[in-house]
């Protein structure tokens, strides 16, 4: 491929949209020659990323052909792995579900087991939607840990055994023949909830409550992830007005310690409630039980009185609490509310929404492909493939 397809991921991005252009408007959106935006879309027609639609409408002589992006080029593998949890999912580059699975696995069985697991799972998804190994453009998967997100590396996470500092990309791209993408499974939550309501959110903070709690930050429409990828770990902040209790970070009195699912669930416990994880919680909460309904509230105070801090210096436009926690609905809505626009200033909460997941146990795997395309569809990704680099 010459030099003068470069630049064909500029186009690309602008069709992504999922409108169709002719010519004549890519020349005028761009400022480029016909001569040049022809040979860029030939570059993308001959990836099949994208596809003429002949829709157009002409003011006279032959029907102008359009183009539009070609979702169906390409498909995407995503996995979000919780402790005990996984979510698969086999995507389109619109991150459409073109076949998906929930399965009980635990990540203590350690890195080798669970990524075995995990091909032979991903083989089985794609044969069930029609594709194979040859269709994939990439690989994203969420982890319940820290995750330097540069080398797909867990870095000491508190629940996976044997996980720290395993070469995740390395073990994985070998065996499925495309680029791996790791972050923290709160992270993926995150880019899955902001691709589903759009454009029209630049700021959001994603908060995951389910046996802890952790945040992710979508800034300018991009997540961030901070130095070392460790932003948003609001589950070890101290909650002052709460109990003294005992944290696995090895500290006292953080927020996941005294409202996270694990936290609360054992709290019922201790007066007599049958009650294992943060989901048992919710039964309790749903089936009208006084006592759960009442430490599920002031779960959503101390949550809210965390986040309050957090809303004063980064001023969301948004923020969604999603978790297992989250189905709780307006019982923990209504405590993190209460001290969010209490303890706020008011301008930074003048327009600001709190509400509940919009994709339930799917956000995991949206973000998750999100991350994945993104990376292969950036305009520099692009324009490295149709120079056959």
């Amino acid at each position: 491929m010459t030099i003068d397809a470069a630049g064909a991921g500029a186009l690309l991005a602008i069709l992504r949209n999922g409108q169709a252009r002719t010519r004549t408007e890519l020349m005028h959106l761009t400022g480029l020659a016909r001569s040049t935006v022809t040979q860029r879309l030939d570059a993308l027609l001959g990836h099949q990323w994208i596809v003429p639609t002949g829709d157009a409408i002409s003011s006279g002589g032959r029907p102008a052909v359009s183009f539009t992006f070609n979702a169906g080029a390409r498909v995407v593998l995503a996995a979000d792995l919780g402790a005990t949890h996984a979510r698969l999912a086999v995507t389109d580059l619109a991150t459409r579900v073109l076949a998906e699975r929930g399965q009980d696995m635990a990540i203590t069985q350690g890195p080798e087991r669970v990524l075995e697991w995990l091909v032979t799972e991903f083989e089985s998804l794609l044969a069930e939607a029609g594709h194979t190994l040859a269709d994939v453009c990439g690989i994203g998967i969420g982890l319940p840990g820290p995750v330097e997100h540069s080398t797909g590396r867990p870095v000491n996470p508190p629940i996976m055994p044997g996980w720290d500092g395993f070469d995740v990309p390395g073990w994985l791209e070998p065996r499925l023949g495309a680029p791996v993408l790791v972050d923290n499974d709160v992270n993926i939550m995150a880019l899955g909830e902001h691709w589903a309501v759009g454009p029209e959110v630049a700021h959001q903070l994603f908060v995951k409550v389910g046996t802890g709690i952790g945040c992710g930050i979508i800034t300018e429409h991009r997540l961030h992830r901070g130095a070392q990828g460790a932003a948003g770990d609001i589950g070890h902040i101290q909650v002052t007005t709460a109990p003294d209790r005992a944290c696995r970070c090895g500290n006292t009195g953080c927020l996941e310690a005294v409202a996270g699912g694990a936290a609360l669930a054992e709290q019922l416990r201790a007066v007599g409630e049958d009650t294992a994880d943060g989901r048992d919680v919710v039964a309790l909460v749903r089936a009208g039980n006084p006592a759960a309904i009442q430490m599920i509230r002031q779960a959503g105070r101390n949550i809210g009185d965390v986040l309050a801090s957090l809303v004063n210096f980064f001023n969301p436009g948004t923020i969604v609490i999603g978790g297992d926690l989250s189905d709780a609905g307006e019982h923990l809505l209504a405590g993190v509310r209460e001290l969010i626009y209490s303890r706020s200033l008011p301008l930074a909460t003048q327009h600001l929404t709190v509400r509940v997941r919009q994709l339930g146990d799917r956000a995991g795997v949206i973000g998750a492909s999100v991350m994945v395309i993104e990376h292969v569809l950036s305009p520099t990704a692009v324009d490295r493939a149709v120079a056959g680099e």
